[in-house]
C-alpha cells in the first residue's frame, strides 16, 4: 500500500521502515490565552475603576495593570451581545434579533444563531485553542432545552470544547438548573452553595487540566456569571456594609460617582449628568419606609457584586500561580446596562415581579433580614438602574447609552506594556471577535463586522477601528457615525417616519445630554438614511415594536408549551423552567397511575418549583396531599380519605380564575376527595423546573424529609393535561421580567 503524504517509509517490516512524526509546535509562545469575563446587568458606572462605591478589587486590580475602554459599546439584551461578541457580526445579521427564547418566524429572529456562521470557540480551536465555557449561554431556544436536547445549539454544538453552567438567561444563585457538556447535573445543593463560586471552582478545574494536559496550546475561556441579573443574592456578610453606604439615595449616588470618573480621567471634566429618568422619583420626595427598603435593596447588588469580584480575583490568582497569568488576555464587560425590571419598588423576592404579582413596599419591609438569602433572591428599584448608569440615561432594552455603553477592563501583562491607562476610542462588542481572531494569529477568517482593537492596546490615539454602528430594538433605534449618535426611543404604534429623533455630539457630550437636532437638522437627516441603509445591509427588518407578550403569542407551536397532554415518567429527567410549563397559571388535570400499590407507599409524586414558590402532590400516611406556595401564600390540602391500593389513580384538578387565583380539587380516580383556593397562582412560580416521582431542589413542602421519592415500584406515570391554552401573557410577562 502506498503511504504518498507519508513523510516517512513504510516497508514490509518495523525493521524495513522509518517512522514520523509531526513537530510538535509550543502555540503557547506566539499566541496568548484568553479569557473574557462577562457580567450581566452591570451598569456602567458599577466597577471601582468607573467610579463606583462598590469594592471591586480584582477589576480594579485588572484595570491599573492594563486598560479601561471608556467608549465601549453593545446591544441592549443579552443574547444579541452574546452573539455579537462569539461571531463579530451584527446581532440581526444571523439571526438573533431578540432573545433566544423567541422564534418570530422571520430570519432576524429564529432564537439561535444561523447554522452557518462560525463561532470564536470553533475558530480558535482550528488555531490550536481549547475552548471553555463556564456559566450563562442563553444561545439555546427554549424548546430546546431538554434532557433529550436537541444539542446543535448548545455550547459544545457551537464550538466549546467543555461547558458547564446554565442555557437560560438566568437561574436562581442558590439552587441553580445546571448542565455539563450535554446533560443536566443532578447535585444536592448545601445552605452554602452559590453559584458564583462553583461557576469559578470550574473554571480552575479547566484551566488546571489544561496546563496540564496540553501544556503547549493556550485556551479560551469564557467566563459568564450569573451575576449581576436579578435574583441577587450573596452572604450577608457582603451586603450589610453597603446599608450605610447607599443611605444617601440615588441622586447623591450619581452625583457622587461623576465626580469620581472626572477625578479617575474616565469621564471629561465637562461632562455633565443626564437628567434623571422621568419614571424615577427624586430621593427626598421619598417616605421613610421606601427609603429603608430601597437602601437594602441596593446594598444586595453591591454586595453581589462584591461576591462576585472576589471569587474572580481566586480565578486571576490561579493564572498567576500557573504562570499564565503574562500569557493571558483578560477582557471584563458586561452584555447591556443596568436593568430597570425591577420596577418602582423593587423585590426582595424576585419571584413577585416575575410574576407579575410586585409587592408593596409594606409586605417586602416585614422581610428586610430575608434580602439576598436563599428566600430573598432581591432586585432593586429603577432609580438604582439609573445610578449603575451613571451619567447617561435609561436602562437596558434601550438604545440610550444607559442600555448599551458597557465598561471594559483589557488586561494582559505581556503583550499590553501600558499599565493603568484609558482608552476613549469608539468600540462595539462586535469588535472583540476580530480582535481575539488576530491575536491568534488570524485576520478575519469569515465574514466579519467588526475590526480589530489590537492598534489601540499600545497607542491612546489610534483611530477608531470602524465610522459607523447601528442599534435596534423593541423598534428603538440609533446610530453612531464619525463622532455623531442620532437616537430614537419609539412608542408602539407610532409610525416609525414620526419617531422623534436626538442627535448628539459625542466628541463634545460624553453624556448625550445636550439634544442638537434643532441645530443640525440636515446632518439629522443623513443619519437617520444611514440607519435605513444600516437596517437593510444587516437584516433589521422587518422592524418589529410588539411586545414580549404579543411575540410569545405569535410564536410558534413548538416545545412542551405546545402541547394538550405530557406524560412523564418517575425516574426520568429533570424537566427545566425553560419547558415553560412549571407554573400554576393554567387550568390542568395531573393524574398519577398506579398499578398494585401497596398500603404504606408514600413519597412525592410531582414537585414543581420549591420552597420560594412552587406546588408539589405526595402521599403521607396514605393520603394524598397537595401544597402550593407562592408569595408568602401557602395552600395545603389533604385528601379526607386513605389512597386505595392496588391499581388505582390519584391527583388533582386545578381550575384557574380570572385574575391569579385557582380552585384546586383533590381526586381518587374521578372521585372528590379535598378542595381548597389558591389566592395567587403564577406562570413563574420559582427558577426551578418540574421532578417527577421526587422533590430534588429546595422542597416545597417542610411536611417531609430530603427528597421524599415515591417508590418506583408502583408509581407507572403522571399524566398533566392542560385545559385551555396557556394565559400567554402572564408566561410572557416573566420572560420579560428575567430578561
Amino acid at each position: 500500500m502506498k503511504h504518498d503524504k507519508f513523510p516517512g517509509h513504510v516497508g514490509r517490516t518495523v525493521a524495513e521502515s522509518t517512522p514520523w512524526w509531526p513537530t510538535s509546535r509550543n502555540h503557547k509562545q506566539q499566541k496568548p490565552n484568553i479569557v473574557v469575563v462577562v457580567l450581566d446587568d452591570t451598569g456602567w458606572a458599577d466597577f471601582g475603576c468607573f467610579g463606583s462605591e462598590i469594592n471591586t478589587p480584582t477589576i480594579d486590580r485588572l484595570a491599573a495593570r492594563g486598560l479601561r475602554y471608556t467608549n465601549f459599546h453593545v446591544t441592549p439584551l443579552c443574547s444579541p451581545t452574546r452573539t455579537c461578541l462569539l461571531t463579530g457580526r451584527n446581532h440581526h445579521a444571523v439571526g438573533m434579533r431578540f432573545l433566544s427564547d423567541t422564534d418570530t418566524g422571520f430570519p432576524n429572529s429564529r432564537g439561535s444563531i444561523d447554522r452557518d456562521v462560525a463561532l470564536l470557540p470553533a475558530m480558535l480551536r482550528e488555531q490550536g485553542y481549547g475552548s471553555y465555557l463556564v456559566g450563562k449561554w442563553h444561545l439555546t431556544p427554549s424548546h430546546e432545552i431538554s434532557p433529550a436536547g436537541p444539542y446543535h445549539n448548545w455550547p459544545l454544538g457551537r464550538g466549546f470544547d467543555r461547558f458547564y453552567g446554565f442555557l437560560p438567561g438566568c437561574t436562581d444563585q442558590m439552587t441553580p438548573e445546571l448542565c455539563e457538556d450535554n446533560h443536566q447535573v443532578d447535585r444536592e445543593f448545601p445552605q452554602n452553595y452559590h453559584l458564583t463560586e462553583d461557576l469559578v471552582d470550574r473554571a480552575i478545574s479547566y484551566v488546571r487540566d489544561h496546563t496540564v494536559f496540553r501544556d503547549e496550546e493556550p485556551f479560551f475561556l469564557q467566563l459568564a456569571f450569573g451575576a449581576t441579573h436579578a435574583p441577587f443574592q450573596a452572604p450577608r456578610s457582603f451586603i450589610e456594609p453597603y446599608v450605610d453606604v447607599f443611605a444617601k439615595g440615588w441622586d447623591a449616588t450619581r452625583q457622587d460617582r461623576l465626580l469620581r470618573q472626572k477625578a479617575l480621567g474616565i469621564a471629561p471634566e465637562e461632562t455633565e449628568l443626564a437628567p434623571r429618568n422621568e419614571e424615577v422619583s427624586a430621593w427626598n420626595t421619598l417616605s421613610d419606609d421606601q427609603k429603608l427598603l430601597y437602601t437594602h435593596l441596593q446594598a444586595a447588588y453591591a454586595g453581589f457584586l462584591e461576591h462576585t469580584d472576589l471569587h474572580l480575583g481566586r480565578l486571576v490568582d490561579e493564572l498567576a500561580r500557573l504562570g499564565e497569568l503574562d500569557n493571558t488576555l483578560i477582557i471584563v464587560l458586561s452584555d447591556n446596562g443596568a436593568s430597570r425590571e425591577g420596577g418602582k419598588d423593587g423585590a426582595v423576592d424576585t419571584n413577585a415581579p416575575y410574576s407579575g404579582l410586585p409587592q408593596s413596599v409594606d409586605e417586602q419591609l416585614k422581610r428586610l433580614d430575608q434580602i439576598g438569602t436563599r428566600h430573598g433572591g432581591a432586585h432593586y428599584p429603577q432609580g438604582w438602574a439609573m445610578a449603575g448608569n451613571t451619567p447617561f440615561r435609561r436602562y437596558k432594552q434601550h438604545v440610550d447609552l444607559g442600555g448599551v455603553r458597557s465598561p471594559m477592563v483589557v488586561s494582559w501583562p505581556g503583550g499590553i506594556a501600558a499599565t493603568g491607562e484609558v482608552r476613549t476610542q469608539f468600540s462595539h462588542v462586535i469588535d472583540l471577535a476580530p480582535t481575539i481572531m488576530s491575536l491568534a494569529g488570524l485576520d478575519h477568517p469569515l465574514p466579519c463586522d467588526g475590526r480589530s482593537l489590537a492598534s489601540t492596546f499600545a497607542d491612546a490615539d489610534a483611530p477608531a477601528p470602524r465610522s459607523t454602528q447601528y442599534w435596534e430594538n423593541l423598534g428603538h433605534r440609533a446610530i453612531w457615525h464619525e463622532g455623531w449618535r442620532a437616537v430614537t426611543e419609539h412608542r408602539q404604534g407610532d409610525a416609525y417616519e414620526d419617531d422623534d429623533w436626538r442627535l448628539y455630539d459625542t466628541e463634545g457630550d460624553f453624556s448625550e445630554s445636550q439634544d442638537c437636532a434643532g441645530q443640525e437638522p440636515d446632518l439629522l437627516k443623513e443619519l437617520i438614511g444611514r440607519w435605513w441603509q444600516e437596517a437593510e445591509a444587516n437584516n433589521v427588518l422587518p422592524l418589529d415594536d410588539r411586545t414580549l407578550v404579543q411575540l410569545l403569542r405569535a410564536r410558534p407551536p413548538i416545545g412542551l408549551m405546545s402541547r394538550d397532554r405530557l406524560v412523564f415518567r418517575p425516574g426520568q429527567s429533570h424537566v427545566p423552567i425553560s419547558s415553560m410549563i412549571a407554573g400554576s397559571e393554567r387550568s390542568m388535570v395531573v393524574t398519577a397511575s398506579f398499578r398494585d400499590r401497596a398500603a404504606g407507599e408514600d413519597g412525592v409524586l410531582v414537585s414543581s418549583g420549591d420552597a420560594q414558590g412552587g406546588y408539589v402532590l405526595y402521599v403521607m400516611d396514605g393520603r394524598l396531599s397537595f401544597e402550593h406556595v407562592q408569595l408568602g401564600h401557602r395552600v395545603v390540602c389533604v385528601a379526607d380519605a386513605v389512597l386505595p391500593s392496588g391499581t388505582c389513580e390519584a391527583g388533582f384538578a386545578l381550575h384557574n380564575r380570572n385574575g391569579h387565583s385557582a380552585e384546586i380539587v383533590l381526586l381518587h380516580g374521578r372521585r372528590r376527595v379535598g378542595a381548597a383556593r389558591i389566592p395567587v397562582t403564577a406562570a413563574h412560580l420559582s427558577f426551578w423546573g418540574i421532578d417527577v416521582g421526587t422533590d430534588a431542589a429546595d422542597r416545597v413542602s417542610s411536611a417531609y424529609p430530603a427528597d421524599f421519592a415515591y417508590p418506583k415500584r408502583s408509581f407507572e406515570t403522571l399524566t398533566i393535561d392542560f385545559l385551555d391554552q396557556p394565559l400567554i401573557e402572564d408566561v410572557a410577562e416573566a420572560m420579560e421580567s428575567t430578561e
